[in-house]
């Protein structure tokens, strides 16, 4: 089967591999009992960026493909979400916040761009 988008090509999905593991770092540091509270929110939300990136580069429309890309969007508001809520109670600090806001931000606006170049380039 031949991908319309090789998603390991894609730059989009590799900031966010690595906003992915940057989040595994830094969670890393939490105290034990975040273990299944913020740690494991953040972790599963940090990891479904690029996943559904990758999932909707195996879809076989473009309307599919844009609806992964919704997803991934979403996700990563909700890892915003968290880290503004982890940056209020003391689980990162400033620094740690303003670099992890300033990823995603960035990966956002790269989500919502690829995903016009995939609405006005359909398959």
């Amino acid at each position: 089967m031949k991908l319309k988008h090789n998603f390991k090509n894609l730059k989009v999905w590799q900031k966010s591999v690595d906003l992915a593991v940057k989040v595994y770092q830094l969670t890393g540091n939490f105290s034990s009992e975040e273990k299944f509270g913020m740690t494991s929110q953040m972790r599963r939300s940090s990891v479904s960026i690029p996943s559904n990136i990758a999932e909707g580069s195996a879809r076989n429309s473009s309307k599919a493909f844009t609806n992964c890309l919704d997803i991934s969007l979403g996700e990563s508001f909700e890892l915003e979400t968290q880290t503004i809520i982890a940056n209020r109670v003391g689980l990162l600090d400033q620094d740690q916040f303003d670099s992890l806001n300033q990823d995603i931000d960035e990966i956002q606006k790269m989500i919502i761009g690829f995903k016009a170049t995939v609405e006005s380039n359909p398959y």
